[in-house]
């Protein structure tokens, strides 16, 4: 049985990259997360999801492109906060 509640809820949101006009759906707290990931950069969300999406080896889901971006974002905030290392 899928999850439900306020972190499942899928919506479209309206970005303009370079000038194109797109549309990305996101769970609200990828959503969030992307925005406070922004915040703490002091730069745009616009300008963030820019930068995912340029920083894509090969086109493709920019949706997908985000989610994997915010769970790095995560993991080493996560990472820094608790001082493990990487076992890479």
């Amino acid at each position: 049985m899928p999850a439900s509640g306020p972190a499942t809820v899928m919506r479209k949101h309206s970005v303009s990259i370079a000038g194109h006009r797109t549309s990305i759906t996101l769970e609200d707290a990828f959503m969030d997360a992307l925005r406070q990931m922004a915040a703490e950069r002091g730069i745009a969300v616009a300008a963030l999801i820019a930068e995912i999406d340029s920083a894509q080896a090969t086109p493709g889901n920019l949706s997908s492109a985000i989610r994997v971006a915010v769970l790095d974002w995560a993991l080493n905030r996560h990472v820094s906060a608790s001082g493990e290392t990487s076992k890479d």
